[in-house]
């Protein structure tokens, strides 16, 4: 077919009286004339804008009548055209839309015409419940806008066809809609003509759906309004890779006369002001009218602590790979602009970064199947200005420990006992803690009761993770960059803090965690930086255990190492 083809179009009024006298002198003119049907058939066969504008209905049960003539605004034309333009030449499309602009209308309606016209071509309604794909009585369903339409077609013009939960069937010509939650199975092993996937940002499961749809067509609809920067929606929309429509409410007719813009550019109109104060948080504002992701989630950490910290993010002045034995002691430094470790201090000729004061290092393990990352953060104590970040994909715990103990050695401060350490214990924490144990590298955070009036230090390493600790660990990192008594050089570690925000029930969550691009390798998913940075910010303010200088380590393999780490096993065991 011939994409953006409107060769009837321009036959239908736009203005709604004339429109609808145009529709009853359609009706009249084919009523007992097959020939006229035959020929309206065919027109709406070559042009889905005639199809639409001569004979389509909307619901809008806020409005009397509620059926509503479907006559499209220009913005819709042009997003219809990308719709068709994306199953004719196969590919993506994003939709970005403030709330009621028509985007699952114009969705629903796009597929009733392919399902309607074109030959066995099947197609695939998902959102994220399968209510909201199909439900008797729910007209805000994605199937009872199609059931709507087809009712309010004239009967000559609909086809023979069958309708099941989640299926519709055109018993003429072999063509179907049918209907699916978004599962991380959706699709998978399938062939559709196009997946139209509706408030994708709020899809949990975000890059399981992206995976499982990827092989099932080649043209997707990703619609939603944002929520937030920590989900697939988002890093589709700023991918770009794929094409983006954004139905924004400055685009609609009805809500834009009397458009002016203030003195910072943010449009206003006298619909846009009622709806402000319609609604009741900032939030909303941003999410269901101005399009605005940064501003669209209930950030943990507040835009404008971040744009105070933003201040203070430099490019790292060298990155380094530090070359360690088993027992965690520093061989060498080199320097590869690809490197692990980025510094951003200077080292001297011998490799060491300034020794005249002291450092603390927090570190958050994963599990080191690229899944997440394995973050150490190095912080100079007496002013909190972060000095260095270590940050691996693909390290083992144990190996991750041997290199964090190595970084300690390095940045080992004027007591020389090396940076005091602190990582979180549960999961694969807890290797990473055995390993730190069995090295014999001493300078750790020991457990303390923090709801103990004395915080008495326990005897088992590791700070370990609650829902409680969590909070209140967040809360103090985020008190620090707000005060500036934390300096955050990296980019990276700044812009996941965009990424925490509250649940409904009062947690903090990663939102990237759940709603990854990629579960099984995203590298940057889960927020790892900002739970290093955190670690360490609580040793700022918190006075490390004296610092001893670390025995003469024997040398690994000998006897004196093999009897060290015995002893040192069974001190583990008894710790944890």
């Amino acid at each position: 077919m011939t994409i953006s083809n409107h060769q009837y179009n321009h036959l239908v009024p736009q203005t709604l009286r004339e429109n609808l006298n145009f529709r009853r002198e359609l009706l009249q003119a084919a009523a007992g004339s097959p020939e006229t049907q035959a020929e309206l058939w065919k027109m709406c066969n070559r042009d889905i804008f005639f199809y639409i504008n001569a004979f389509g209905y909307t619901l809008d049960p806020r409005l009397e009548p509620a059926a509503r003539p479907f006559i499209l605004y220009p913005f819709q034309e042009e997003a219809i055209d990308a719709m068709v333009e994306s199953i004719e030449t196969g590919h993506d499309l994003a939709m970005v839309k403030s709330r009621d602009m028509g985007a699952s209308w114009l969705s629903t309606t796009v597929f009733a015409w392919y399902w309607h016209f074109k030959p066995l071509k099947s197609l695939l309604l998902v959102s994220r419940k399968e209510g909201l794909v199909d439900s008797p009585g729910n007209s805000a369903s994605l199937f009872s806008k199609i059931d709507f339409f087809l009712e309010h077609l004239p009967g000559w013009l609909v086809p023979n066809y069958t309708r099941t939960k989640l299926r519709l069937t055109n018993d003429d010509n072999g063509s179907a809609i049918t209907g699916e939650s978004t599962t991380g199975d959706v699709a998978r092993g399938d062939r559709k003509t196009c997946i139209a996937l509706d408030e994708f940002a709020s899809v949990e499961n975000g890059g399981q759906v992206l995976a499982a749809t990827a092989d099932a067509t080649n043209s997707r609809w990703f619609i939603s309004t944002p929520k937030g920067s920590g989900n697939v929606f988002y890093d589709i929309v700023h991918s770009k890779r794929t094409k983006t429509l954004e139905f924004h409410w400055t685009q609609d007719p009805r809500k834009n006369s009397g458009l002016e813009y203030g003195p910072d550019g943010k449009p206003t109109s006298p619909w846009y002001r009622k709806e402000v104060q319609r609604r009741t948080h900032p939030v909303e504002i941003a999410q269901e009218l101005d399009l605005d992701f940064a501003g669209s989630e209930y950030l943990f950490f507040p835009q404008e602590v971040l744009e105070k910290a933003n201040a203070n993010i430099k490019p790292p002045l060298r990155c380094v790979s530090v070359e360690h034995d088993q027992s965690g002691r520093l061989l060498s430094v080199s320097t590869h602009p690809k490197a692990p470790l980025q510094l951003w201090v200077e080292l001297d000729e011998r490799n060491n970064p300034p020794l005249d004061c002291d450092y603390v290092v927090g570190a958050d393990i994963a599990a080191g199947t690229g899944s997440s990352n394995s973050v150490a953060t190095v912080v100079r104590r007496k002013d909190g200005e972060k000095v260095a970040e270590f940050c691996s994909a693909n390290m083992r715990p144990d190996q991750f420990a041997r290199a964090v103990v190595a970084i300690c050695r390095m940045f080992r401060g004027k007591s020389e006992t090396g940076a005091y350490l602190i990582w979180e214990a549960n999961g694969p924490g807890r290797i990473f803690g055995d390993v730190v144990m069995e090295i014999g590298y001493g300078h750790v955070y020991y457990r303390r009761n923090e709801k103990s009036i004395s915080s008495k230090t326990s005897d088992i390493p590791g700070w370990y993770s609650t829902k409680e600790e969590k909070i209140a660990l967040l809360g103090n990192y985020r008190r620090l960059l707000s005060n500036g008594k934390f300096i955050n050089r990296s980019r990276e570690a700044l812009k996941e803090c965009l990424e925490y925000v509250f649940t409904q029930a009062g947690g903090v969550v990663h939102s990237r965690s759940r709603n990854g691009l990629d579960p099984s390798g995203a590298k940057d998913n889960h927020g790892d930086r900002v739970i290093a940075d955190s670690l360490a910010a609580k040793l700022i303010e918190t006075a490390p255990a004296p610092m001893i200088k670390e025995a003469k380590q024997s040398e690994y393999g000998s006897l004196a190492h093999r009897r060290e780490s015995r002893k040192n096993s069974r001190k583990k065991a008894k710790q944890w």
